[in-house]
């Protein structure tokens, strides 16, 4: 697809199939739910509630029981007025992926036709002009070396606390989460806290084994 339509708010959807199908169609960030991980998964609450608080969010799910039962969950979680609900309809039939049908039978959002996710998402194309901001570039990232290097993980997990972001995401998701909620400028100001922190425990450690000594 040529032109994809640029979505500033985030959207989210259950499983990875989704996004992939949702990626070819939009610009924009895409969260998964992990299917029921979320019911589980403090952090990922947490992190949707700071994407809802900044511009809202989008919601889409599968239109079976259980993409209905995320989707209430969701709108649980999050405040009502940050929230849109998009849906797809009720299409029988099977996933090119998949041997067999879902237990209910119906399409989920991967087996949705890109004229229908077009129509869908139109109406919430950004229009607006962003004002320009420097952003962290997965370069930098490797530099501070918070991604694949020794260390990388733990020091991405430093990072997380800091920002109030699932500890457990990978260097790709840090780089657009980072970039969403805070932008480059942001991003320095967290390492340095991590740095600081990370210092000052160095520090406190080096004391206790002096005393004890």
């Amino acid at each position: 697809m040529k032109d994809k339509i640029a979505v500033d708010r985030p959207v989210i959807v259950e499983g990875k199939y989704d996004r992939i199908r949702l990626e070819s169609v939009i610009r924009g960030t895409i969260v998964t739910t992990e299917g029921f991980g979320l019911f589980r998964d403090g952090e990922k609450r947490r992190f949707l509630r700071r994407l809802a608080a900044e511009k809202g969010v989008i919601v889409l799910t599968d239109s079976d029981g259980g993409g209905l039962v995320i989707r209430n969950y969701i709108s649980s979680v999050l405040p009502k007025d940050k929230v849109i609900h998009l849906y797809i309809p009720e299409c029988r039939g099977r996933e090119k992926r998949k041997r067999t049908p879902s237990r209910e039978g119906l399409l989920g959002v991967e087996g949705m036709s890109t004229e229908l996710l077009t129509e869908l998402f139109r109406p919430y194309a950004s229009t607006a002009e962003q004002p320009a901001r420097r952003l962290l570039t997965k370069a930098e990232l490797y530099a501070d070396g918070l991604s694949g290097g020794a260390g990388s993980a733990e020091r991405r997990k430093a990072l997380c606390r800091a920002a109030g972001l699932p500890s457990n995401i990978g260097a790709n998701a840090l780089l657009e989460a980072i970039n969403l909620l805070y932008g480059y400028d942001g991003y320095r100001r967290l390492l340095r806290q991590t740095e600081d922190k990370r210092k000052e425990n160095a520090g406190g450690e080096s004391a206790e084994r002096e005393h004890e000594g």
